[in-house]
């Protein structure tokens, strides 16, 4: 019988031996990849059957690289993990596609279990908090309640770096873009936000976690 291949995601090095010593025995490892763009890349040239992925990493974080990676492939199947006790985190996770999520202190205990609840076109969410998800969804919430979901990739991606404190010269410097350019995701991002300064939109980062997640 043919083993389950999976391709893990993790920018932490000793966290991801940890995970490749809990996945190997099980699982037919393919890779091993540090940052949301490696992951897109390894994903598209491997073609495996599940990824595991932390959800906060760097260039794109997991949500965003799944959002990337079904575009291509609807079926793509991504188990995420995170240290964030957090169902916010979780809606966020479940409503761009993913198939599992687990805490990272019970992966030894989850992870395998929603590697094959993935695998056999099942969705795995951590005991811990899915009763409050089920909670959530029961209320009716849409899409919507997440704002951060308003946001494109690109201004996603310059929010993280202006909240970082990177000038429009750097952050054009750094994405390989015009300052002007820049300076025109800001304004899209405060108007689709209804937020007037970038005061505004550095406190609307830091409250819905655009910067971790």
């Amino acid at each position: 019988m043919k083993r389950i291949s999976v391709l893990l995601a993790d920018d932490h090095r000793i966290v991801a031996e940890g995970l490749k010593r809990l996945l190997e025995p099980e699982f037919d490892l393919v890779g091993v990849v540090e940052d949301g763009r490696a992951l897109l890349a390894a994903a598209r040239d491997l073609k495996p059957d599940v990824i595991v992925s932390d959800i906060t990493m760097p260039e794109l974080n997991g949500v965003e690289a799944l959002e990337e990676l079904k575009k291509d492939n609807p079926d793509v199947r991504m188990v995420f993990l995170t240290m964030h006790h957090n169902v916010a985190y979780a809606r966020r996770a479940l409503d761009a596609g993913a198939k599992g999520f687990v805490l990272k202190h019970s992966a030894s205990e989850e992870l395998i279990l929603a590697v094959q609840a993935a695998a056999a076109g099942r969705t795995f969410v951590t005991p811990d908090i899915a009763g409050e998800v089920l909670e959530a969804m029961r209320a009716g919430d849409e899409v919507d309640f997440d704002p951060v979901r308003k946001l494109t990739l690109r201004q996603r991606e310059i929010l993280r770096l202006v909240v970082d404190g990177h000038s429009a010269k750097a952050i054009a410097a750094r994405l390989d873009i015009s300052p002007r350019t820049v300076e025109f995701h800001k304004y899209s991002m405060m108007e689709t936000l209804g937020v007037s300064t970038s005061a505004d939109l550095i406190r609307f980062a830091l409250q819905s976690g655009v910067n971790e997640i």
